[in-house]
């Protein structure tokens, strides 16, 4: 057992506690990494909220980058020295979903004796099977990307969630095409990166619409061409006028508001598709007009971290970085210690 620093979550709706806990050694297929950054997703903040449930205590935490510090028996493809990414998305590369190319959807996930600990023995969870709010993760090798040895670890550890998430929404999910009408409901983290994948597919026409005008300034600067308040009445309209009469192909939902599902398909072009990104709270529902959607051709289809593959996905976004054609520095808002990490949410 190696000693390390977490934060650990004890009970729903309270700030986080900074203390030491145990980290078993890598077994079968499972490296150890050294973190040296970690980004906060909203779904980190919703699982410490209680939205979904889940064994407490935990530690959370899925968006992370650092270096290979261990290497369990099995492991051929890392080595103690390599800079990777560190992802929740944990696959087995066997079963059929995998076998198909959509191992984030994996049916038969490998689930490892868990390897984090309280200081006394008693149990603790690793949450989002990463618990990456801490100095150190052992994980299985399939929660890995390599990362080039000159990317720096505080924008590569954005691509773990955020960045797949929306990139992966708008290329792998909603298979944008050149030319296409695209809006993204929510600029936030993911929307910014939806953005990207819209203008990195080449639609034609990327429509931003958030309830904070400030995020819509933000929104232009990642590769929106439009910007719509969703406060104005009937914003859908203004998509609309915007597309010359027909609607989007495509509307991104990258936020977990219910207000935005329920408006959503309001936007869509006969045949468009709805993208369901955001993960509202369990219990949340949202209606629709079934007959609708069957009259005109729409569809809805779920977008669990943008359908990664990271072996495919990752390496082109790195180099897209790398050319200047992918915003990750900008995505940055501030950088804080472990210990300050109740501020840092």
């Amino acid at each position: 057992m190696t000693r390390i620093r977490a934060a650990v979550c004890h009970a729903f709706n309270t700030p986080l506690q900074i203390e030491e806990i145990d980290l078993r050694a890598p077994d079968t297929d499972e490296v150890e990494v050294t973190l040296a950054a970690v980004a906060i997703c909203q779904s980190d903040i919703s699982y410490t909220e209680g939205a979904w449930g889940g064994p407490l205590p935990a530690v959370y935490g899925h968006e992370a980058a650092g270096t290979v510090s261990a290497v369990g028996p099995g492991v051929t493809t890392y080595a103690v020295g390599d800079k990777v990414l560190v992802t929740m998305l944990r696959s087995c590369g066997a079963c059929v979903t995998c076998a198909t190319g959509h191992p984030a959807s994996c049916t038969t996930p490998v689930m490892p004796e868990p390897p984090l600990h309280m200081a006394d023995g008693g149990a603790l969870d690793q949450g989002l099977v990463t618990g990456a709010f801490a100095e150190k993760v052992v994980v299985h090798r399939s929660q890995l990307a390599p990362l080039a040895a000159d990317m720096p670890l505080d924008s590569a550890c954005l691509l773990a969630c955020g960045v797949i998430t929306g990139i992966g929404a708008a290329v792998n999910a909603a298979a944008i095409r050149p030319g296409a009408s695209v809006v993204v409901i929510g600029a936030g983290g993911v929307g910014l990166n939806a953005i990207q994948g819209a203008r990195i597919a080449g639609a034609a026409r990327i429509i931003a619409v958030d309830m904070v005008a400030d995020k819509l300034d933000a929104a232009r600067e990642f590769g929106a061409t439009d910007t719509i308040l969703a406060s104005e009445p009937k914003p859908w309209s203004t998509v609309r006028r915007i597309t010359g009469g027909r609607g989007a192909d495509a509307v991104l939902v990258t936020v977990g508001a219910i207000p935005a599902y329920d408006s959503a398909t309001r936007y869509l072009a006969s045949g468009g598709q709805v993208i369901m990104v955001g993960m509202p709270h369990s219990g949340d529902r949202a209606s629709y007009e079934p007959v609708v959607l069957a009259r005109t051709g729409q569809g809805m289809t779920g977008s669990f971290m943008g359908d990664t593959v990271l072996v495919r996905d990752i390496p082109w976004m790195v180099d897209m970085y790398q050319q200047g054609r992918l915003k990750l520095d900008e995505l940055i808002s501030g950088r804080w210690r472990l210990d300050q990490i109740n501020e840092a949410i």
